[in-house]
């Protein structure tokens, strides 16, 4: 059990074509979310009735929420093809120009951690979301030219866990603006309920209940948790996800009461213990735990604020008062006033 169940990145195939069969493909099916379902739903039926091109979607918000599944919604309430690419990917202009000159009309185009794209690349791609239209420079110094290629109509559907990255002109190229939050604990619980059904694994009403409350609110840990669950039971119970089961898969992950993880507690440990709880440099930070940065402010970070237990100032990373007592640590009598001071 010592796969990290809060990583961005996917083990193996096996469990990567596992983690596909458990996501929504419609609209009807997708839990939680309800405005910006609304929204896409409005949309997508206007943009149909009119036979156009959905308008350009940008999704933000957490990693593990939902951002390519919602794609992949969208290509299939449109009826059209899914192209799925990353930002970082996308390194030469010639690049850009094979994915959208291959596009059928109204197909959709997602791009994965678009705020990480080259920002030579994302000038292109400017006249192509405005004007359907690709401007390439061919040949450089005297010779140089250039050569506008028409595209064919496309949606373009852009995730990111940090939109204050991306530039001004490209965040405003997106008609749909869309943030996803982080699920509530009855929420979490029917995803799970949902996945257990497509496993074909029996779950027990309280199992749902102590699962929901431990997954950060985030579907993909909840997944990544009952399949483990299902490990569990199948080798060391009755093959049914119960009570006993579920606390012992979470005991086994070192996931505790409020969902922390290993890694949420060695880096609330490492702000209280090395840094005399802040205020600390993300990249000191980075350093001292061995993480990457990307990894501390888009994975763990949000959770930690949400539960209150880190803080996020010009300074740096500070621990809170509760951090100090779910440590279990005395916070220092001269750290008080500036505690309060932050917490203002």
């Amino acid at each position: 059990m010592s796969d990290r169940v809060i990583s961005q990145s996917v083990q193996n195939n096996e469990e990567s074509e596992i983690e596909k069969s458990l996501r929504p493909t419609g609209l009807s099916e997708f839990t939680g979310q309800e405005a910006l379902k609304e929204s896409l739903s409005i949309a997508i039926e206007a943009a149909k009735h009119r036979g156009e091109p959905l308008d350009h979607c940008l999704f933000s918000g957490p990693p593990g929420l939902g951002k390519t599944t919602l794609a992949g919604i969208i290509a299939k309430e449109m009826g059209v093809s899914l192209h799925i690419t990353s930002g970082p990917v996308l390194e030469k202009a010639s690049d850009l120009a094979g994915l959208l000159t291959s596009l059928n009309p109204n197909d959709v185009l997602f791009i994965d951690e678009i705020h990480r794209m080259n920002r030579v690349i994302e000038e292109y791609l400017y006249p192509a979301m405005e004007d359907f239209r690709l401007d390439i420079m061919l040949d450089s110094g005297p010779a140089a030219r250039s050569v506008n290629l028409p595209l064919r109509p496309f949606t373009l559907v852009g995730a990111t866990t940090r939109s204050g990255l991306l530039s001004s002109p490209m965040r405003d190229r997106f008609g749909l603006h869309c943030r996803l939050e982080l699920y509530t604990e009855k929420e979490i619980k029917e995803i799970l309920k949902r996945s257990a059904r497509i496993l074909k694994v029996e779950m027990t009403e309280e199992a749902a209940s102590i699962l929901s409350s431990r997954c950060r609110g985030t579907p993909r840990i909840a997944n990544r948790v009952l399949r483990r669950c299902r490990d569990v039971a199948q080798v060391r119970g009755n093959g049914i996800i119960d009570k006993t089961s579920a606390e012992k898969t979470l005991e086994m992950l070192g996931i505790d009461s409020e969902g922390l993880d290993p890694m949420d507690r060695k880096i609330l440990s490492v702000v209280i213990d090395k840094f005399n709880g802040g205020p600390v440099g993300i990249n000191t930070l980075s350093a001292a735990l061995n993480e990457e940065q990307n990894t501390i402010e888009e994975v763990y970070e949000p959770y930690l604020i949400q539960k209150g237990l880190l803080s996020r100032t010009p300074r740096g990373r500070v621990a809170t008062q509760i951090a100090y007592q779910k440590m279990q640590k005395t916070i220092p009598s001269s750290k008080m006033l500036e505690q309060e001071q932050f917490d203002f």
